[in-house]
Order: structure tokens, then C-alpha cells, then sequence
């Protein structure tokens, strides 16, 4: 059974931290979406990094030490750790079967979590996601207002791997969607959809929690290296502002990426039929998660992290919007 997060009650104390130069920060997830912009941020800073990979990339980041692993695998957690004075783990399984959901996301967690407290780790900061909630719709809810209700492997193994890195003391952190370059499923699923449900899904009035990647590797750096006031716990983690479904698909529509839907609004039962009628990758659960509220009050992190949210979302688009369209094929 899924463990509920600690409430504030249960947050200890954050460490105090010594000079940013002489800090070494242990990394995981260090070559995906989210990770890459992580290192880059840390590397800026002039921290140290050592990451585990299973395959060293080239080249190679000034400043980084690849440490050959595996999390699912349990290997190489211990080298990783030794030494260091922060883990910023970002590493998951966000697809596959309930096996390997659960090496990586819980066995390997735990494993990750145990090697960091036996080396002394003095500050953790553990990515989640705001799909443990589940179906919803949710709207504005804060961090201890409705219990986790996961519907899909991915999601259940990383509410029980929160339980670990909770369990250590860690920060964590759980953003709802996440674009920006890189981002292989947001933009990508909102094109499929359109095509498939060409009509305004519910009227394009959905609030959504999103977060760009930039910004959310702010935070987590911030949360990593920075003295503030943010307790150990479960933190919400998009950008304060939600945005409508309808804003979305028209910022994407204005950059070229997709053409946004131009029919009558049809509300959430109707958009389900047509939905199955057109099959396609993207699955009835996680379009719900766009035409329906799935909105999470995250501007206590950013303050307590004294880190600026930043623009918001729609206005990163177009930084993004070269990678988007080699990712969905357009040309120009």
C-alpha cells in the first residue's frame, strides 16, 4: 500500500551549507530531459558533480565525473554518494512494466536513499511528479489536500520510492507537466490530440500546472545549493500561475507547432467518445490530465527557495520552439 508524504509536522530542518565552490553535488538523471538542464545549472555554479550513468556521454561537462551504475540495478550508488554533499536525484522509470517501474522507482530509490545517508549526505532533493494524485480533476489543491491515488505503474512506484527519499530527509518535489526543450511528450501528445479531437475540449477553460524545464532546474539547483527556508517534505513544484488548456494550444498554434482546435466546445464526456473513436499512443487517462483541471498551489516552494518563478511556460515557448519542431517533424 502507498505510504501518505509527511505533512509539515514531520519536516525536519534544512542543513546548513558551506561555500558553493567546495560543495560536491551527487546526480542522477544527469543525461535526461530534466537532469541535462540541472547539470548545466550546477556546473555554472561551480560546484562539483559527480553522475551516474550507464553510459558515459561525450563529451564530457567541465566539472563532472561520470560514475559508471546503474540505479535499477543498485549499482554504483555508493561510489556516487561517498564524499558528497548533496544527492539531487532525478532518475525514474516513467514507462515499462510493474517490474521495472518497481526496480528503478522503489528497490532503486531505497538503495540511492541508504547509500546517501551511510555517506553523511547532508541535503537531498528527489524529483516526483503531481501524477500520483491521480484522475482528478483537481483544482488548486495544496500538498496535503487530497490523498494519492496513482493510476499507472509509473506513477505508483514513484509514490512509494517518495516514501524513501522522505524517509532520508529529502526535498521533494513534484511539478505537473513539464515542457521546454527536450520535452518528448507535452507538446508532442497535445499535436496527436488535436488531430484526433479536433473540436475545443471543453471549451479550452482547463487550468494546468506546467513548469519549463528552465525554470523547474532553477529551483532544484536553488533547493540544492542555496541557504533558504524551505522544510524537507513533499513540495508542489509548477509554476505558481496555471494556464488554460486553451491558452496553451493557441501559444503552440502562434509558434506553428500544431493548429489549434477551431470547432464548437464540447464538454469532457463528448471529447472521451470522440477520443476512442480516433485511437491513437496518447490514452484516454492522460488526456484527461489536459481537458480537465489539474492544477496544484506550488508558490510556497518558489518563495521559501527565495528563486524567482520566472515568466511562466508560454512565455519559454518559443525558446523552445527549434527543438519542438524537429520533434514533431515540421520544417523551417
Amino acid at each position: 500500500m502507498a505510504m501518505e508524504p509527511r505533512t509539515a509536522a514531520h519536516r525536519g530542518p534544512v542543513a546548513e551549507r558551506g561555500p558553493v565552490a567546495r560543495t560536491v553535488v551527487a546526480l542522477t538523471g544527469a543525461t535526461g530531459f530534466i537532469g541535462s538542464g540541472v547539470l548545466a545549472d550546477l556546473t555554472a555554479r561551480g560546484v562539483r558533480v559527480r553522475a551516474l550513468a550507464r553510459r558515459v556521454p561525450e563529451p564530457t561537462a567541465p566539472g563532472t565525473a561520470w560514475v559508471p551504475g546503474d540505479l535499477a540495478a543498485g549499482a554504483g550508488l555508493a561510489e556516487l554518494c561517498e564524499g558528497a554533499d548533496v544527492l539531487v536525484h532525478l532518475a525514474s522509470r516513467v514507462d515499462g512494466c510493474a517490474e521495472e517501474c518497481e526496480a528503478a522507482n522503489v528497490r532503486g530509490t531505497a538503495a540511492l536513499m541508504a547509500a546517501a545517508t551511510r555517506a553523511g549526505v547532508g541535503r537531498i532533493v528527489h524529483l516526483s511528479t503531481t501524477a500520483v494524485y491521480g484522475e482528478g480533476p483537481h483544482a488548486g489543491i495544496t500538498e496535503d489536500e487530497v490523498p494519492p491515488a496513482p493510476l499507472s505503474e509509473a506513477s505508483r512506484t514513484r509514490l512509494l520510492g517518495e516514501r524513501h527519499a522522505l524517509d532520508a530527509g529529502a526535498h521533494v518535489l513534484r511539478p505537473g507537466l513539464v515542457t521546454g526543450t527536450g520535452d518528448r511528450w507535452v507538446v508532442p501528445a497535445l499535436a496527436e490530440l488535436v488531430r484526433r479531437v479536433p473540436v475545443r475540449w471543453a471549451g479550452g477553460e482547463a487550468r494546468l500546472s506546467i513548469v519549463d524545464r528552465t525554470d523547474l532546474a532553477r529551483l532544484i539547483t536553488a533547493l540544492a545549493l542555496d541557504d533558504h527556508a524551505a522544510p524537507a517534505g513533499v513540495h508542489h513544484a509548477s509554476h505558481p500561475e496555471p494556464v488554460r488548456a486553451g491558452d496553451l494550444l493557441d501559444a503552440l498554434a502562434a509558434l506553428g507547432l500544431l493548429t489549434a482546435p477551431a470547432g464548437p466546445a464540447v464538454p469532457w464526456e463528448e471529447c472521451r467518445r470522440l477520443l476512442a473513436a480516433a485511437p491513437g499512443r496518447v490514452s484516454e487517462r492522460q488526456f484527461g490530465m489536459i481537458v480537465r483541471d489539474h492544477w496544484y498551489r506550488s508558490e510556497e516552494v518558489w518563495r521559501l527557495a527565495a528563486c524567482p518563478p520566472g515568466p511562466g511556460p508560454l512565455a519559454r515557448l518559443p525558446e523552445a520552439a527549434g527543438w519542438y519542431r524537429t520533434a514533431l517533424g515540421h520544417s523551417g
